[in-house]
């Protein structure tokens, strides 16, 4: 049965069939071959059962909130502030593209988000400057992988549910990994992009009144991750509240102080996210009978046992997790890989002793990364848009920065104390 419902999950996928319709149609055709009609009725009810829950109100109000600031100019502040910090170093664009990601990564939740906010703004001024369309591509798509390593993120969100952890305890162990990536991406700029832009000693001297005056003009929107996460662990409101609270924040520093945002744009702006919000939610709401029918023919504990009898040795267990999902977000979105293989992997982990939270980080970071290799790269598909590279060129520019975030990757993995560290500073239970 279970090589049945996901030989029938490839073909879907193979053959170019969208993910969420490929794992409705494979779980009808195993109920038809398995003579398993009578469960037909539970498949619109674990749909709606799937996505009624109100940990998942965060998704469509972060992305509102994204969407509102990018529009707004949020996101132009954040630019600028970066921007008068790193003026006089060498890849300074480059920098202040990673810069800006971390900041906006940690209010929008999402890679597509800060790839299109953040490279909308720096790609064609790394243009001008000389950079390659490509290279300026691959750096806004590898500083992309930060928009949901950092809190509040998406992922980290669905990741919560599926596998009944804290949300809130999620976004803090994502800090440190969060910051430890984009630091290793800004030193891959010293290699790939000193030779376009050489530290510029002529470039003028940060001021303290130029630094106030940036730092006013940006202080509103560098308060937002505080505000949320503070809100949250100061028992001010939940997640999902966080996240509705951010969308009003957000609308309202945008349109009444910043004044950027019109009447005008609001209807592109609520359009654009409820289309993004349907896409996510509709591949949860069938990913949900799907993985409910795993769960009541037991095949994820028949993949734990399989894998658990075949890798003795947790170091070779680690590796075979990390080579599992990276190779599966070539090919399924962000989502969909959390979806399908929590159930499989919790177990697996819990069986060596690895704590939920960790393994969750383990899971968004790999589809982070996934973001940028394709076929499925939206991070680069995102920065060709914008840069009019080739998606080709993209790719192969971005291998420098690839190989460093894998490096990472493989640290936090076997040195485990780096995601614990400041969840256990704050006394939080990873178990």
């Amino acid at each position: 049965m279970s090589g049945l419902l996901f030989g029938m999950l490839a073909l879907m996928l193979f053959i170019g069939v969208p993910i969420a319709v490929s794992l409705g149609i494979s779980l009808i055709v195993v109920l038809f071959a398995g003579n398993l009609t009578m469960l037909f009725p539970s498949v619109p009810q674990r749909m709606f059962t799937g996505i009624d829950n109100f940990t998942f109100m965060a998704i469509p109000f972060f992305i509102l909130g994204g969407n509102l600031m990018a529009r707004g100019g949020m996101s132009q502040r954040m630019i600028h502030f970066v921007e008068i910090l790193l003026r006089r170093k060498s890849a300074s664009l480059a920098n202040i593209t990673s810069g800006a990601s971390l900041l906006f990564g940690s209010i929008s939740g999402s890679n597509p988000a800060t790839v299109a906010a953040i490279g909308g703004l720096t790609i064609p001024h790394m243009i001008k400057k000389g950079y390659p369309a490509s290279l300026a591509g691959a750096i806004a798509a590898a500083s992309g992988t930060i928009g949901v390593i950092l809190p509040p993120s998406i992922p980290m969100v669905t990741y919560a549910v599926v596998a009944n952890v804290s949300v809130g305890t999620m976004f803090m162990t994502g800090i440190v990994p969060g910051i430890i990536f984009i630091l290793a991406i800004m030193q891959v700029h010293r290699f790939t992009c000193v030779k376009y832009e050489p530290a510029n000693k002529n470039a003028p001297r940060l001021t303290f009144k130029e630094f106030i005056t940036a730092f006013k003009d940006a202080f509103l929107a560098l308060l937002m991750p505080f505000m949320i996460l503070g809100g949250i662990y100061g028992g001010v409101f939940t997640p999902t509240e966080a996240a509705a609270v951010s969308s009003v924040y957000a609308f309202l520093i945008c349109f009444f102080v910043y004044k950027e945002l019109k009447p005008a744009d609001l209807f592109d702006v609520f359009v654009r996210s409820a289309k993004s919000s349907a896409l996510i939610l509709f591949v949860i709401s069938l990913s949900a009978p799907f993985g409910w029918f795993m769960t009541n023919q037991g095949i994820p504990g028949q993949i734990a046992g399989a894998v658990l009898s075949v890798f003795s040795s947790k170091i070779a267990l680690l590796l075979m997790i990390n080579i599992l999902l990276l190779v599966i977000g070539l090919f399924l979105e962000t989502q969909a890989v959390i979806l399908l293989l929590t159930p499989i992997l919790l177990p697996i982990g819990v069986s060596i002793g690895m704590s939920p939270i960790v393994l969750g980080m383990i899971i968004v970071m790999n589809t982070s990364i996934g973001m940028t290799t394709p076929p499925l790269a939206v991070n680069v598909f995102v920065a060709s848009s914008i840069s009019g590279a080739k998606i080709e060129a993209i790719t192969k520019a971005i291998l420098p920065y690839l190989f460093v975030e894998l490096g990472v990757l493989l640290i936090l993995t076997y040195i485990p104390q780096i995601l614990m560290f400041f969840p256990k500073l704050l006394g939080l239970s990873l178990f």
